[in-house]
């Protein structure tokens, strides 16, 4: 007989608050500041080394959500340097632990040839409408000690609903929307405002998405610390018809930088830091069929200690109207 498998799961249950996960350790370069850029289909010139805006003598900025990529949570790394599998690599009981929600604080820029120590660890965990949440709280810090930025993370370890509903097939098709819409071919528009230019209610420049298993694939692939995942609800479209979703979708930090290149429509960069943020909560997957279009609009805007903050509201609306995210930033405007 074939001796049963014993694991040591990191469940809900052995989640503990102020477990912490191995320190990483990342340079930055032009190149993998680009390749972030590429993969979250931003064509932003001020990504691309010495081109467009991009000033050939001064290193490229990372755009405000790569902190996602360059200090990763990395949770299965927390699991493993505590004594325990994570669900995701367990052979007997494995599932996914997927993203709810995440705030990232910026307070200084990512540049090219900063060197950026990343620890993380568990925050806390709580139970809401039958669901269990985890919440892990990671640190950036440069290699002048200084604060770049830090998120905290929350994932479902355990869901009380069933499977989200795929969309619906179309009338002759049995495989419903297998192709997304196309995307618009014409360029968002872009229009910066300054503080003295704002009133609430003022509508944001909008930006329209589409995904693909290939896009989906390409963002997987590139990772700047921990080992590689070939296999989850991103990628593996079997593993992922077993989870909460029923099939593949991206993730939640590739629709933050989505969101995240929509507000540089409306923002300079310099908005983002000393004090910026950016909450985005998942509502609806965000799958290869989809198109979704991210639109906001000013809640406030205030003066607080010298500062010229502006808030506002940010969601993701897919082609059949459905809430994809819901997001809140908090921008520090120039003078």
């Amino acid at each position: 007989m074939t001796a049963k498998v014993r694991e040591k799961l990191w469940d809900y249950k052995a989640v503990i608050t102020g477990q912490a996960g191995a320190t990483t350790l990342v340079e930055l370069t032009d190149k993998s500041i680009a390749k972030y850029a590429e993969v979250a289909q931003n064509p932003d010139p001020r990504y691309k080394p010495a081109g467009g805006d991009a000033d050939p003598g001064e290193p490229l900025v990372a755009m405000p959500t790569m902190v996602l990529t360059y200090a990763p949570l990395l949770r299965e790394n927390i699991a493993e340097n505590n004594g325990f599998i994570a669900l995701e690599d367990s052979v007997t009981a494995r599932r996914q632990t997927p993203f709810a929600k995440c705030e990232i604080r910026c307070h200084r820029p990512a540049r090219a040839g900063d060197t950026i120590t990343g620890t993380r660890r568990v925050l806390e965990k709580y139970e809401r409408r039958g669901s269990k949440f985890v919440t892990f709280g990671v640190r950036a810090v440069n290699q002048l000690r200084q604060l770049v930025a830090e998120y905290d993370y929350t994932c479902i370890f355990e869901y009380a609903k069933g499977q989200k509903q795929t969309p619906k097939a179309k009338k002759g098709s049995s495989k419903g929307d297998v192709e997304p819409p196309p995307i618009p071919a014409e360029k968002p528009v872009q229009r910066l405002l300054g503080f003295d230019d704002i009133s609430v209610g003022d509508k944001l420049a909008t930006l329209t998405m589409a995904e693909s298993q290939e896009i989906i694939n390409r963002k997987n692939d590139f990772r700047m610390a921990g080992t590689p995942r070939e296999s989850n609800i991103h990628t593996d479209e079997e593993f992922a018809k077993q989870n909460i979703f029923g099939g593949t979708v991206n993730s939640g930090p590739a629709t933050m930088s989505y969101v995240d290149q929509m507000l540089q429509l409306s923002f300079p960069l310099e908005a983002f830091y000393g004090g910026g943020s950016l909450l985005m909560r998942a509502i609806e997957p965000f799958r290869t069929t989809d198109m979704v279009t991210f639109g906001g609009e000013i809640t406030d805007k205030r003066l607080e200690d010298d500062r010229q903050i502006v808030t506002c509201q940010v969601k993701g609306l897919n082609q059949r109207g459905d809430l994809v995210c819901l997001a809140d930033a908090t921008l520090v405007m120039p003078e």
